[in-house]
């Protein structure tokens, strides 16, 4: 018998695995759904931000040895909860967790995943080398600017889709005569690939719009032709995300002008940053279905705007990767 620990030489000692949840200040009621949803509990967290701005947070219990899931969003102010989030890794770090997961449901500076122009940064990039260097083993997050930002960083990526919490909205709540009508429109070239599987969830046509973008100019495009018949039909217009909503107003009045009955848009990511709110009330567009991936204050919703909740989709992802299960399995084998 091994005195000092009381274990006999040889002997293996299995220890219960420990799922804990923690978050930010960048989205609070997300975080809350996801650890009821897992049946358990955030744990208690002490923030702070100085005069100065500096930013201190404390885990107020033990996490060692714990596998610790940090979920933190990244709405107004993003640099704010980036840093936070930072500090939050280095702290589980230094607390012994056993394995630190972020869940970070809209990944920030995703669209700057590649050099457009000399002398420009890859921020996706750096995000993931700062994230990895701060302490987390492993990131999740839900519909990806670009799939190849799963490569920046440095162990596993769950990449998690939206799609099926926006699809069985839309499979309650279209009517049989909307659904023959139903064209799906894919606002840019981009995001084809994305368009073609909800085209064939929903056994619905498809249509591209072709845009340009001012590379001189942020958040301006213009639509150049659309291909595909969108006369008479119901358009669903689906996106990883609306920033200013200038893309998403462009597309809608196009297809209204190329004779569309009505316009619906669908969108993971709400960043919905100004004139946003008031170019998505545009007569042009009938309604606008998003997740809360991202929280939306009051000032920046409007009467045809619904909001779906993320947090099962979390929720189901996180219990697979604690139970070493199949986060694949999740979308038929499409993750």
């Amino acid at each position: 018998m091994d005195r000092e620990n009381g274990v006999a030489p040889g002997l293996v000692v299995k220890t219960k695995k420990r799922l804990v949840v923690a978050t930010g200040r960048s989205h609070e009621e997300l975080a809350l759904e996801v650890a009821s949803s897992l049946g358990t509990e955030l744990v208690p967290t002490e923030y702070r931000t100085f005069a100065s701005g500096e930013i201190l947070t404390r885990f107020e219990v033990s996490v060692r040895g714990c596998d610790v899931f940090l979920v933190q969003s990244f709405g107004p102010p993003v640099n704010e909860w980036v840093m936070e989030m930072l500090i939050m890794l280095d702290a589980l770090k230094r607390a012994s967790a056993k394995r630190i997961t972020v869940v970070m449901p809209y990944f920030p500076y995703s669209r700057q995943d590649k050099k457009g122009r000399g002398r420009e940064p890859i921020s996706a990039r750096l995000i993931a080398d700062l994230i990895h260097t701060a302490g987390a083993d492993r990131i999740m997050s839900v519909d990806l600017h670009a799939a190849q930002i799963q490569g920046f960083f440095d162990g596993p990526v769950d990449h998690l889709f939206a799609k099926p919490v926006l699809l069985e909205h839309f499979e309650q709540t279209l009517s049989p005569e909307d659904r023959e009508k139903l064209t799906v429109v894919s606002p840019d070239t981009g995001r084809v690939r994305v368009a073609d599987t909800w085209s064939d969830s929903l056994d619905a046509p498809l249509a591209i719009i072709h845009k340009r973008r001012d590379p001189n100019v942020a958040n301006q495009v213009s639509v150049r032709e659309i291909v595909g018949e969108v006369h008479g039909r119901v358009c669903l217009l689906v996106d990883d995300m609306i920033d200013t909503g200038g893309t998403i107003l462009k597309a809608a009045q196009a297809l209204k002008e190329n004779g569309a009955e009505r316009v619906i848009v669908a969108a993971t990511h709400a960043i919905f940053s100004d004139p946003a709110t008031e170019r998505l009330q545009d007569s042009a567009i009938d309604e606008v279905v998003v997740t809360d991936s991202i929280p939306l204050p009051p000032e920046r919703r409007f009467p045809s705007l619904t909001v779906l909740s993320i947090a099962p989709l979390l929720a189901r992802a996180i219990h697979e990767v604690f139970e070493d299960g199949s986060v694949t399995s999740m979308f038929n084998g499409a993750a």
